[in-house]
């Protein structure tokens, strides 16, 4: 019996000591958020692939800061849900994605390349330009 308990103890300390070194990578390797003040771009591509441009300069560390004083300054919206990866964009001015109705999702672009976080994650930096664009996906 005590070299079962024996058992579950090194097992347990051994998954303990896994996540505090994946905790740990995350720390180092993760978004950095930038303090200060910083100009940026945010560019948003509706079905149709007209784009609607809003420029500024803000303190904000991360996207959905951007986003959520764009919203407050009244000419820009959102919605979206939380889930286990951060915000999930739903609508954006207006237009809402469904996944699941036709394969629809807003996607987030930084500098040109396919975002790797949330908009809630995402740091901003200066000069930034990002683009949130409605897009299918190719199997629908």
């Amino acid at each position: 019996m005590k070299k079962n308990t024996r058992k579950i103890w090194i097992g347990a300390a051994i998954l303990v000591l896994v996540a505090v070194i994946f905790a740990a990578v995350y720390m180092i390797a993760g978004p950095k958020a930038q303090a200060g003040s910083k100009s940026y771009t945010l560019e948003v591509v509706d079905d149709n692939g007209e784009t609607e441009t809003y420029e500024g300069t803000t303190d904000a560390e991360y996207l959905r800061d951007v986003m959520d004083e764009l919203a407050q300054e009244g000419d820009f919206s959102y919605e979206g849900t939380e889930g286990d990866y951060g915000l999930y964009i739903d609508t954006v001015n207006g237009l809402t994605a469904d996944y699941n109705t036709d394969g629809a999702y807003w996607s987030i672009y930084v500098n040109g390349e396919y975002g790797q976080y949330s908009a809630d994650l995402q740091p901003v930096a200066d000069g930034d330009v990002f683009r949130l664009a409605y897009e299918v996906s190719a199997g629908e």
